[in-house]
């Protein structure tokens, strides 16, 4: 078992709304799936969605997941977290701040 690589990135529109976009990279095998935590907390009303695993030329996959917020949400948000799972166990996750991030 490989772990994977993880990267948040955000991308805030001018109306205020923020799309976070988890990238994983350089794990094995593939069964890892990626999931949001907004404040500590799964499975909240923001919108998600998740890409397939995909084999890389090193025989590793890489993953990916985007979390919608609305600019409403997005300014009552403390942090974000991208977890990487694989069975029931957490091995590797990222956490971005919201004062992070500017909205230049």
């Amino acid at each position: 078992m490989t772990d994977p690589n993880i990267c948040v990135h955000v991308f805030l529109s001018a109306a205020g709304e923020a799309t976070l976009v988890c990238l994983a990279n350089k794990g094995f095998p593939s069964d890892w799936s990626l999931a949001w935590k907004v404040d500590g907390i799964s499975g909240g009303s923001w919108e998600e969605s998740r890409g397939p695993a995909v084999m890389e030329q090193d025989a590793r996959y890489s993953w990916s997941s985007t979390l919608r917020l609305s600019a409403g949400q997005w300014t009552k948000v403390g942090s974000v977290t991208c977890e990487a799972t694989q069975g029931s166990q957490t091995l590797v996750s990222e956490t971005l701040r919201r004062d992070q991030c500017s909205q230049d």
